[in-house]
């Protein structure tokens, strides 16, 4: 009879192990589980998120480019204007000034003429 108690104290001590183990094992896969569902719900929306950042840091660089180049023609279309109208204004001053030297030169002949009659 002994040895019935032993038995059996070593039946219910082996199957009170296997069911520990087995919650164990219950929570562990629940675990597993749980953490994969965090993931495929993880996942995607950090894949949009990171998706989104770089559409936005590729368009930041576009404007930027697009930024540059106008700037850039608007440079040379400005720098194009101001030396046209440096051309434009010298060449008037320079006809001003032969303007001026040529009635100049006639009003000094004119007076000559005046002063220095031309003996015939």
């Amino acid at each position: 009879m002994a040895n019935d108690a032993i038995n059996d104290f070593s039946v219910a001590l082996s199957n009170l192990v296997d069911t520990a183990g087995k919650l164990v094992q219950g929570q562990v896969d629940v675990l597993g589980a749980g953490a994969k569902a965090v993931v495929s719900v993880v996942e995607p929306v950090v894949k949009s998120a990171l998706d989104l950042a770089g559409n936005a840091v590729n368009s930041a660089g576009q404007l930027l480019q697009d930024a540059t180049g106008t700037a850039g023609q608007l440079l040379q279309s400005a720098t194009g204007t101001a030396g046209q109208l440096l051309q434009s204004a010298t060449n008037t001053a320079g006809e001003v000034f032969q303007n001026v030297t040529g009635t100049a030169g006639q009003l000094v002949q004119n007076v000559t003429a005046v002063i220095i009659p031309v003996k015939k």
